[in-house]
């Protein structure tokens, strides 16, 4: 009887949106790609910031992975369409997509301006379908491949950020109508809902101790998530671990969304 064991990941090509994080810091992207290249996967690290894509692909290098650094505004559909080409020039084909681009909002609909709602849409949505717009007719020419969209538990659980709860609502549901409209050819697509996670993001906001602890203290687990959990929940779903698994939501949260909402607590 043989038994399946591994990743499966040798040899595949990875592209992670938002692969770049501030200094050192360790951002859901970040993590993900720097694991999916210690499981055997080349990756493509894509950011606005070329610098800080950059630093993820040293990171990478630095434990015997290989990667390169993309600069890209996943906005536009023609720099996701170069995205993809760079890929496949460079590497030969594209198996996996862990689209992870977001940005966040306060307010109801009557506190927001319409110029926010539309960008928070726009980055929070529409990039994810222009990247896998790109990315899936590469994944079918290499017989198959697994994508990841990053959406929140704000989706579950709102707390006072309608458009970005709204905007994360649609990636879930997104991730569902792709799951089923590309299963048969060999293409699986699943989201990770992150809680409260301690990234480069949220404390570049100069989020207090006071705040930062109340986070931590809304899990069941009472623990502080970090990027790491997110980027190895996504390498999971990206893996032969999860071949039988597609239009599923992983929420990764510690049991936040298990306790009653507290506004404004993450």
């Amino acid at each position: 009887m043989e038994v399946p064991d591994g990743w499966g990941l040798d040899g595949k090509v990875a592209l992670v949106s938002g692969g770049g994080a501030a200094g050192e810091g360790i951002g859901n992207g970040r993590a993900a790609a720097i694991l999916l290249a210690k499981a055997g996967a080349r990756v493509v690290v894509a950011d606005r910031d070329l610098k800080l894509a950059r630093r993820t692909v040293e990171m990478i290098e630095s434990v015997g992975g290989q990667a390169i650094a993309v600069e890209v505004d996943v906005t536009r559909s023609a720099d996701c369409a170069a995205m993809v080409r760079t890929a496949v020039e460079r590497f030969g084909r594209l198996d996996l997509l862990d689209n992870n681009v977001g940005i966040g909002s306060r307010g109801s609909v009557v506190d927001l301006g319409e110029d926010e709602w539309r960008r928070v849409m726009q980055v929070n949505v529409e990039t994810m379908f222009l990247v896998a717009k790109h990315a899936i007719p590469a994944m079918r020419r290499a017989g198959g491949g697994a994508i990841v969209n990053v959406s929140s538990i704000s989706a579950l659980r709102p707390r006072g950020l309608t458009a970005y709860t709204a905007s994360k609502g649609a990636v879930i549901a997104l991730t569902r109508a792709m799951a089923v409209d590309h299963g048969r050819e060999g293409i699986r697509v699943n989201c990770v809902a992150p809680g409260p996670v301690y990234t480069p993001m949220v404390y570049a906001g100069g989020m207090t101790p006071a705040v930062r602890e109340k986070r931590k203290k809304a899990s069941v687990l009472q623990q502080e998530g970090t990027g790491w959990d997110i980027g190895h929940a996504v390498r999971f779903l990206l893996s032969d671990y999860a071949r039988y698994i597609t239009g599923h939501t992983l929420v990764v949260d510690g049991g936040t969304t298990l306790t009653a909402p507290e506004r404004d607590s993450q």
